[in-house]
């Protein structure tokens, strides 16, 4: 069986590990008192920081394609590999910084100075000079652009109050019907007018005019070019900065990052994975970011102006409770189903259909981001359903009854739903999360009035929130719209919808919403949970402090862990089966009692959730993995896991290392400000 042949990036890892080898025997050397001969072991370290060098070059020009197999997070790998190169560059260059006799390291001369600054400005001039003829060579190929559709302005429509812009073909193009441009992929094309229903008007090479769909076309920017010389003029330059050169790493790693998602959808879309209005999803993205936009944030108490006291938290002295704050907004909503949902095509394994919602004004999300995951039937491909009957419990994440506050004033406050799907591809193994379309519901009319409390069907949209006419794709024409009734009816059947039903707030409900903060939005099922973990909060922060100026820390491990347990829903299920088993066996009249149910509050966390939260057993949570979720849910269910002081303190069960954080709630930290 002859050997595996090694890819680009195997071999650049076995140089880097050769490299770290060397590294540390020339540390090693240089540390030991008896080496006299600091000349030869600086000659060493300068030629290993030119080999280095020369494999970050070769590094920064490898891609995918050129491995001779699917590499699976091939990005991640490559990214990796750029920091070790460089910690080992920086360890180099401090090293020879050591080594260095003292009357160079005093540093340079006036008359070194006064060369290098010369030398600098005269780059600078050359670079400047560079750039501007640049800018006229780019100029006059835009001239040269218009001048070509100002004399083509007889033979076909242009784009008002734009010129023609240039576009590379994503993939190849037959044309099937008369009008039709057929292309090739990578062939640059000018567009020369767009049409609502994504067949744009394009000019090839040859001066050939022809209807192109919107989707197999890219921008072909200048700024592409620019890049390129950029990359080029980084790999001829070697005495650069370390520094510098990391510093360019991280300002472009955010950057580089989005560009590749985008392109990558594109590409999917063009080879018929995904429809074309498919996007990376926006709301996921903001959820990776941190806990900005998760409940745990926002479940916190929030500040008043002065940093002294409370916004959102009040205690009412003549009951002792907290005191309810009604919100602008102040609803529950039902997930009803999802209709005419185009799905992915070959080539993609969707591991979770949902749906994530949160309060949005029409540029900015304004609370945090609740999911809720979709069930799918094979026979209806296109049609998601929500809360599905089963015998027991309903789980948090597959309830479609949710409750929404906010007390933001914009006129254009709403909801705004993003229709997502989490995918593995299968020819490389990566992971990722489309939105396929998002839908708003604006809450207030023009004239300031809530909307009816109604059953609303929202027509789906592709894209995202902040792109406008993107259609799905499934009704596009490019011979125009349908006129008749008939035909009108038909084609609103299959437009994307999500029917979404309203509904008003009991008294009951209504008492529970006003105990949580005036922006939430969350599942139905955890109202109460929520409203007695906020008595305990009130407790804590505004009975049992001895002035409301101390900030030291609070000894409660429910009120420092309870927040993390809100953003995993396997341990928030949990947590209700335990809650209500208990409250089956309490009395009417405790089941009121505020102190009983405070008391039961901890004793049920403490005994069932705590324990698993912390546990060495339990596998950290991952998002649409369905061996993650079946290993915690063995976990979580499983007989021995009845959990009690006792068994905290046996040496049978494993847990994480002690950190203070688990049983103190910093006040500073956690509050909203």
């Amino acid at each position: 069986m002859p050997p595996r042949r090694r890819g680009p990036l195997q071999t650049v890892q076995r140089e880097t590990d050769d490299i770290k080898t060397k590294v540390d025997a020339l540390v090693r050397d240089a540390a030991e008192p008896d080496a006299s001969d600091r000349t030869e072991t600086l000659e060493r370290c300068k030629e290993l920081q030119r080999e280095v060098e020369e494999i970050m070059k070769t590094l920064k020009k490898l891609s995918k394609a050129d491995e001779p197999a699917p590499v699976g997070n091939y990005d991640q790998c490559k990214r990796e590999e750029e920091k070790r190169l460089l910690t080992l560059y920086e360890r180099l260059q401090s090293l020879a910084l050591q080594l260095q006799p003292r009357d160079q390291t005093a540093g340079p001369s006036s008359s070194q100075r006064d060369q290098e600054s010369e030398d600098e400005n005269s780059d600078e001039e050359d670079e400047s000079s560079e750039d501007e003829d640049a800018e006229e060579e780019v100029q006059d190929d835009y001239d040269d652009d218009d001048n070509a559709d100002s004399g083509d302005e007889d033979s076909g429509p242009t784009a008002t109050g734009q010129g023609s812009v240039s576009y590379i073909a994503l993939s190849a193009f037959t044309g099937e019907e008369e009008g039709d441009l057929s292309i090739q992929k990578g062939e640059v094309l000018k567009v020369l007018s767009k049409n609502k229903d994504g067949w744009w008007l394009a000019q090839n090479s040859k001066g050939q005019k022809g209807l192109v769909p919107k989707t197999f076309l890219k921008t072909s920017s200048p700024q592409d070019s620019e890049r390129k010389n950029e990359n080029e003029d980084e790999g001829e330059s070697e005495e650069e900065d370390p520094d510098i050169k990391s510093s360019k790493t991280s300002n472009w790693d955010t950057v580089r990052k989005a560009v590749t998602e985008i392109d990558a959808t594109d590409v999917l879309s063009a080879m018929g994975a995904i429809p074309p209005g498919f996007r990376p999803s926006t709301l996921s993205r903001l959820l990776e970011e941190g806990r900005s936009y998760r409940a745990s944030h926002f479940i916190q108490p929030k500040l008043s102006q002065s940093q002294l006291s409370f916004k959102d938290l009040h205690m009412d002295p003549d009951t002792g409770k907290v005191h309810g704050r009604p919100s602008r907004v102040s609803l529950t909503l039902t997930l009803w189903s999802c209709r005419m949902i185009p799905p992915p095509g070959v080539g993609l394994q969707v591991l979770s259909r949902h749906v994530r919602l949160c309060a949005f004004n029409g540029t900015q999300v304004l609370s945090n981001i609740h999911t809720v995951r979709a069930t799918y039937n094979s026979k209806s491909p296109k049609t998601w359903s929500f809360s599905p009957r089963m015998t027991g419990m309903l789980p948090c994440l597959l309830d479609g009854d949710c409750f929404l506050r906010c007390d933001s004033e914009s006129p254009d406050l709403g909801i705004l739903f993003e229709l997502g799907v989490t995918y593995i591809r299968n020819s490389t193994g990566e992971r990722g999360d489309l939105s396929c379309g998002w839908a708003f519901l604006k809450l207030f009319d023009e004239s300031g009035a809530p909307v009816a409390l109604r059953t609303q069907e929202l027509t789906v949209h592709g894209g995202t929130p902040f792109e406008k006419d993107t259609d799905m794709d499934t009704t596009s024409t490019k011979r125009g719209y349908p006129t008749g009734v008939f035909q009108q009816m038909l084609l609103a059947r299959k437009i994307p919808k999500l029917v979404v039903k309203l509904k008003s707030v009991n008294t009951r409900s209504r008492e529970l919403l006003n105990l949580l903060p005036d922006t939430i939005v969350g599942s139905l099922s955890t109202v109460r949970l929520l409203g007695t973990y906020r008595q305990i909060l009130a407790d804590a922060l505004l009975l049992d402090r001895v002035t409301m100026y101390n900030a030291d820390l609070i000894c409660s491990s429910v009120l420092a862990s309870f927040p993390d347990v809100l953003d995993q829903p396997d341990l928030m299920d949990a947590f209700r089966k335990s809650w209500t088993e208990s409250e089956s066996n309490l009395r009417r009249s405790d089941k009121r009692d505020i102190n009983v149910l405070k008391q039961m509050f901890v004793s049920v966390y403490m005994g069932s959730v705590f324990p698993l939260l912390y546990s060495a057993e339990m596998p950290a949570p991952c998002w649409a993995d369905e061996e993650v979720e079946s290993q915690r849910a063995r976990i979580i269910y499983s007989p021995s896991q009845k959990t009690s002081v006792e068994t905290l303190l046996s040496s049978q069960s494993s847990h994480q290392a002690f950190d203070i954080s688990q049983v103190t709630y910093d006040l500073i930290s956690s509050a909203q400000h």
